[in-house]
């Protein structure tokens, strides 16, 4: 398979709670903040490789974990919400 250019991406992570601000605040330099500990937007091919590796400085691969969703075209995506779409939820981390 070929290298792809994924132009977006989600993230959800679970990392212990010492960690969670330095995790929070680099996801939020790069993507929109979702929902709780979950991560979406646009980002460049160079810009998720950053992230990935000012992530991989911060957590410890034993005891957390980061998932990365990638995505070539943002348009390919089907999304269906049910519930309330909370939107302010950045505030429980501030």
């Amino acid at each position: 398979m070929k290298n792809m250019n994924y132009n977006y991406v989600f993230l959800f992570y679970d990392v212990k709670q010492e960690r969670v601000n330095k995790v929070f605040k680099k996801c939020k330099k790069y993507l929109n903040h979702w929902q709780k500990s979950v991560f979406r937007g646009a980002i460049t091919p160079a810009n998720i490789i950053e992230l990935e590796n000012e992530l991989n400085k911060i957590i410890n691969k034993d005891e957390d974990f980061i998932s990365i969703i990638k995505i070539v075209n943002y348009k390919s995506i089907g999304e269906t919400t049910i519930g309330n779409n909370y939107k302010n939820t950045e505030d429980i981390f501030i």
